[in-house]
């Protein structure tokens, strides 16, 4: 059994002489580890490649059309003459002339103004500011700013009904001399409607052509003269109406007699 040993040990001893020193094998050790550091720094690492991305550039340059404004052109308005009633208490009528039938109460300080004028005298169209239609009053019941002049001549229109009532029958007219009669049949009407008759008439009186716009009070009175004499260069004539409270009928020609 010794003599096994004895070869073991030798080796060992010789294996100790040859080993190198403790400061020896440190420094190998560190050397060992450097290197193998050194081997995984060098190992490649991917590196992130950028790609160039083409965007489409547009040569045409967007230029904004200009709309042009429109001017506007202010038209001149037409000053109407105003007008204010300067009395108490005033009649609007449907007609230019005190034989028409009233369609409006007037009071003190109404105004309005003037669409138009008589194509015969000097009454007024107006449009009272509180009313809702144009009628007729005398220039002598409003003072007037402005010049009823540059105002169109306005035809009369009169408010035809023949709802409940018809026009006059027989309508006749005799001459006796320079006196013209006319006469008609009554036409009945209820005392609350009756606004009698309407004669609208135009005569010769020395040698001028004159409108004779007649009214008569009720139903009952049907006749009126007129003096006509000759000498006009127009024909003398006329038309009647019955009067309701509502408006006028129908007109009817007045079969009017030559002055010859």
């Amino acid at each position: 059994m010794k003599r096994n040993l004895l070869p073991l040990l030798l080796a060992f001893a010789i294996l100790s002489a040859c080993s190198p020193s403790p400061e020896a094998l440190a420094t190998m050790t560190a050397t060992v580890q450097t290197a193998t550091a050194a081997v995984w720094t060098k190992t490649p690492t991917p590196t992130a490649t950028s790609t160039a991305t083409y965007t489409p550039t547009s040569t045409s340059t967007f230029t904004p059309t200009i709309t042009p404004t429109p001017t506007i052109t202010f038209t001149p308005t037409f000053d109407f003459p105003k007008v204010t009633v300067n009395v108490a208490l005033a009649a609007c009528l449907f007609g230019p002339a005190k034989a028409y039938l009233w369609k409006f109460d007037l009071h003190q300080g109404d105004t309005g103004f003037v669409g138009g004028r008589a194509p015969i005298g000097s009454w007024l169209y107006v449009k009272f500011d509180r009313l809702n239609d144009f009628c007729w009053v005398s220039p002598y019941v409003v003072d007037v700013v402005g010049d009823v002049k540059t105002v169109a001549v306005q035809p009369v229109r009169l408010w035809i009904t023949n709802a409940l009532y018809g026009p006059p029958k027989n309508v006749k007219a005799v001459r006796n001399g320079d006196q013209v009669t006319v006469s008609w049949d009554d036409v009945w009407m209820t005392e609350d409607d009756d606004r009698g008759y309407f004669l609208d008439v135009m005569v010769c009186q020395d040698k001028n052509y004159v409108w004779m716009p007649t009214a008569l009070p009720d139903q009952y009175h049907t006749e009126a003269t007129f003096t006509d004499q000759p000498g006009c260069s127009q024909p003398s004539g006329g038309q009647l109406y019955t009067v309701e409270k509502h408006g006028y009928t129908s007109p009817v020609d007045i079969p009017w007699p030559s002055d010859k």
